[in-house]
């Protein structure tokens, strides 16, 4: 039986447009996706801001209801037996909300483990033994609002770990952490895979999401747009290498001639201090450096590189042909 299965799945939200002639208008954030995740498995769910993953996430832990469409989870549909499908999960939402600061870890936990209804004897054992999986041994007598952002994130993994549920949502878990907190985090992820548990991650990471997970379904425009393997997804890219520019301060007006380039199969931008680093796809590798460098005359540039694709690229290769 697999863990989660999705069918068809929809939601609607009606948002209420204009200031004087004021209208509702119907918004489709989940648009007909059907997918499933097996026992065990860790499945990446990648998108852009405004995708549908959070919005699916959502109606697959009982916090959203499906406006078409069924889920279930654990075997148990999310609307029917939605008291069924709490019991047998966990999430976390990316954040530093859902803690008591003025409490310390240990009473964090215990005052949870109440309320998941976690007999006090069980979780008189079970809390030490959590506070030592996450990397907090010896800092449960701490007050909470002393800890560091990655700290706290760690005590969310271990509340919600203290009813030991089999099945694990991780909604941007690692978004602000430090890179020393976020590799610390995903340690914690790998080490909840080594026991088995199915996880069903978001993330804007794509290292993260390359690293970690089994297989990637990439959504867009609340629509499944790619479901495979890291690997099965990096042959979208196969054919093209990345030429890396940094430059900076190029106008829209440079970035626009860019793109028009005709070989030019995708281009997208990060800001990397104050600098940009343009990522140009494209099938002639090397042999497209010069007409790049002349299309970026005047403005200054630095190093030029030319690599293989990865997973970001592949993501940005298949986001962008959907749109």
């Amino acid at each position: 039986m697999n863990a989660i299965v999705i069918e068809h799945l929809r939601r609607v939200y009606r948002a209420q447009i204009g200031v004087f002639n004021r209208s509702v208008k119907e918004v489709m954030a989940v648009d007909d996706i059907s997918f499933d995740v097996q026992q065990g498995e860790l499945f990446g769910l990648l998108g852009p801001n405004g995708a549908g993953k959070t919005t699916t996430v959502k109606m697959l832990t009982t916090l959203l209801i499906p406006s078409f469409g069924s889920a279930s989870v654990a075997g148990f549909d999310v609307v029917k037996q939605a008291n069924e499908v709490r019991k047998r999960i966990g999430f976390i939402f990316g954040g530093e909300r859902g803690l008591y600061w003025r409490l310390s870890g240990d009473d964090n936990l215990r005052y949870f483990a109440s309320l998941y209804g976690v007999e006090p004897e069980i979780s008189k054992k079970r809390i030490p033994y959590l506070l030592e999986m996450v990397g907090l041994k010896g800092r449960g007598n701490e007050r909470v609002g002393g800890y560091s952002r990655g700290m706290k994130q760690r005590l969310h993994v271990a509340r919600t770990l203290l009813h030991d549920p089999d099945i694990l949502f991780l909604d941007e878990p690692t978004i602000g952490l430090d890179p020393v907190g976020a590799r610390e985090f995903r340690n914690v992820i790998l080490d909840l895979q080594s026991q088995k548990k199915t996880i069903l991650l978001t993330t804007h990471y794509m290292f993260e999401a390359d690293a970690l997970s089994d297989r990637i379904a990439i959504i867009n425009k609340g629509r499944v747009i790619a479901l495979d393997t890291p690997s099965g997804l990096k042959k979208h890219v196969s054919d093209l290498s990345v030429v890396e520019v940094e430059t900076f301060g190029a106008s829209e007006a440079v970035i626009e001639k860019l793109r028009a380039l005709p070989f030019v199969d995708a281009l997208s931008i990060e800001d990397r201090e104050q600098k940009q680093i343009l990522l140009i796809q494209t099938e002639r590798g090397a042999e497209a450096v010069p007409d790049v460098m002349a299309a970026l005359e005047g403005q200054r540039v630095g190093r030029v590189i030319v690599r293989e694709p990865t997973l970001e690229d592949a993501y940005v290769r298949l986001v962008e042909g959907a749109s």
